[in-house]
């Protein structure tokens, strides 16, 4: 469903735009994301709405079925990519887990603020966007995600979560649409 009105109190939630997410192979450009998201950052700190950066730093406790890897990451993994423009007035999440919600303080500093809905953007569609996206609309945010300004390592899983997902949760449009709602 298109992108029908922003509540006076959103947020721009920006999902793990970072160094060494961004550097992975992806099915849409990184860059257009990272672009995309920037120039929405940019507009909601120019109406005085908040934007909160989430990155993560680790994985959560458990089995998982995938490859265990002993490399390092690189020291600057986890930063925020700069062309994101962080100001002292973004709120920045970190998070250990796929959901920008789960054990961290992302709802508090949401509620704190009276926000009543989020945009989302980021990497990757299926995981980090479509978790924040599910614990939103399960906290009662009304939900939006930015079609152009995700994407996922796998095209196939992008497009389910794009095509099936979120228009379950909310609504979905371009960045030029959400821009015009702005105002």
């Amino acid at each position: 469903m298109s992108a029908t009105i922003l509540d006076e109190k959103t947020a721009l939630v920006v999902v793990d735009l970072q160094k060494g997410i961004v550097g992975l192979p992806t099915a849409h450009p990184a860059a257009d994301v990272v672009e995309r998201s920037a120039t929405l950052a940019a507009a909601f700190r120019a109406k005085g709405l908040p934007v909160v950066l989430v990155r993560v730093t680790g994985g959560a406790p458990g089995r998982t079925e995938g490859p265990a890897s002993s490399a390092r990451p690189a020291d600057d993994w986890a930063d925020l990519v700069p062309e994101l423009g962080r100001q002292d007035s973004d709120i920045v999440v970190t998070k250990l887990t796929w959901g920008a919600f789960y054990g961290t303080d992302l709802d508090l500093q949401l509620r704190r603020r009276g926000i009543t809905q989020v945009v989302l953007t980021g990497i990757a569609t299926s995981i980090g966007v479509e978790s924040t996206a599910r614990f939103a609309s399960e906290y009662g945010y009304n939900v939006t995600v930015v079609t152009d300004a995700v994407t996922d390592m796998n095209e196939e899983s992008h497009r389910n979560s794009v095509e099936n997902i979120f228009p379950r949760l909310g609504e979905t449009d371009t960045t030029d649409a959400v821009l015009k709602l702005l105002g």
